[in-house]
């Protein structure tokens, strides 16, 4: 077993710097079309019943894994052969997004709440497509032994793109107006694609071996008697679409698994949706949670994305797992305290704190274990998929926060989604019970 010291020393990789700033990338969109949304909704007098049906405009994230073949398999013909597959899909998504966000600036979301929901729609579409391209380079590009502190690195990367969102949002949005703080956030897509046009290619194994059982299988095809041009296409999508579900379900418990990736971040996502209609709420200004919320918050979710990249390393990922979920739980719980404390910024502080540092390291072991589950040879559409039905619970489940809220009172609704989290602990306490050598075991082929 490796030491503290050996375990955290991965972290001055430079490939690690590659993965920082991508993570930046990717995490910039996602409160664009989230709690820095829901802002902007709230002081444009929408209701929290529909700031919570907005959270139905990320659903891309739930089902990116359908279009994440095409990404995982085809090469763009002139940018892939320029800078290869990952890097070619990844510089035109990121084009398109920024496009897609500068569009999402130019609405009114209380004159024409339509158009903002469209195009938050296609701004979610098209960072879940980057997403699927940035989680595929990070697996591909390290080492098994690597991936947790990939998994903190990619979280402490996430959320400084999360800061710039949010935190940089509500600063700028005093002195701005939010159209233009939407603009601002469009600009700064740019620091992904300058990244990723200086970032390495990955290693192209994966390639190569679905290449290879895809001309076995147009071999079989063709000596059953069936012509070239559907042999060919028949194959290409056995082995892009059918293959990478089929490997899935080769792991032992698989339908277990599926579960527990549904549930263990639900609790989190339901008081995410909330957490800033909340602070409103409570009589916090834009700067105030902004300070707190936002900058202080990113300290405490680097600490517990390192700390959790470290454990993963250290006590293995199921163990791990455990952990942080209790941890987690008890950082929801804090929200308890906060809405009796009312508006102080000492507790808010405490209660960030809390929250803050837990879910980041419970994200890392969740990024690690998901990484774990993937087949090298289907990198992008594995991990697509498996972190889709995270995002299912996380989008889709949580849609009803805003319902809750105004149904319960804040007491109640922070216990609610403290209580969320326990399903997602027993599924993960049956599986290190049936397979307690962790991912390794439930994943025998």
């Amino acid at each position: 077993m490796k030491t503290w010291a050996a375990s955290a020393k991965v972290y001055l990789d430079r490939r690690m710097l590659v993965i920082l700033f991508l993570g930046f990338s990717s995490g910039l969109p996602l409160l664009l079309v989230f709690s820095t949304l829901s802002v902007w909704l709230k002081i444009e007098g929408i209701s929290l019943t529909a700031i919570g049906l907005f959270s139905l405009v990320r659903t891309p994230y739930t089902f990116k894994f359908l279009w994440a073949p095409l990404i995982d398999r085809i090469t763009l013909p002139v940018l892939g052969r320029l800078l290869g597959r990952r890097r070619g899909w990844a510089i035109v998504i990121q084009a398109v997004l920024m496009v897609s966000i500068l569009a999402l600036a130019s609405t009114s979301p209380a004159e024409n709440p339509a158009a903002t929901a469209f195009f938050a729609l296609l701004v979610a579409f098209f960072s879940a497509s980057q997403d699927i391209v940035i989680d595929a380079y990070r697996v591909e590009i390290l080492e098994d032994d690597e991936q947790g502190a990939g998994a903190g690195t990619i979280v402490l990367g996430y959320r400084m793109g999360m800061l710039a969102a949010g935190a940089g949002s509500l600063w700028l949005a005093s002195v701005f107006t939010w159209n233009q703080v939407y603009t601002i956030m469009g600009i700064l897509v740019a620091v992904g694609m300058v990244t990723i046009l200086a970032a390495p290619e990955p290693r192209t194994i994966g390639s190569a071996r679905t290449a290879e059982a895809e001309e076995e299988r147009i071999h079989g095809y063709l000596a059953s008697g069936m012509s070239p041009k559907p042999a060919r296409l028949l194959a290409w999508f056995y082995e892009a679409v059918v293959a990478p579900f089929r490997d899935l379900t080769t792991h032992s418990g698989w339908g277990f698994i599926v579960l527990f990736i549904m549930l263990y971040k639900l609790g989190e996502a339901y008081l995410g949706v909330m957490a800033n209609p909340f602070y409103v709420e409570m009589g916090f200004t834009t700067v105030e949670i902004a300070n707190v919320s936002k900058v202080f918050g990113l300290g405490a979710t680097i600490a517990g994305g390192l700390i959790g990249g470290v454990m993963v390393s250290r006590l293995g990922i199921m163990q791990t797992l455990l952990i942080c979920g209790v941890l987690q739980i008890a950082g929801t719980l804090m929200f308890v305290l906060q809405a009796l404390a009312g508006h102080s910024l000492p507790m808010l502080m405490v209660t960030i704190a809390a929250e803050n540092v837990t879910s980041g390291m419970a994200t890392s072991a969740f990024v690690a274990y998901l990484s774990s589950l993937c087949n090298q040879a289907y990198t992008a559409t594995q991990y697509a998929l498996l972190s889709s039905l995270m995002a299912f619970a996380r989008d889709v489940l949580s849609a009803s926060a805003g319902w809750m809220a105004d149904y319960l009172d804040w007491i109640g609704f922070f216990l609610f989604s403290a209580a969320a989290a326990v399903p997602g602990l027993l599924v993960l306490l049956w599986l290190m019970r049936r397979f307690p050598a962790g991912p390794a075991a439930a994943g025998a082929r």
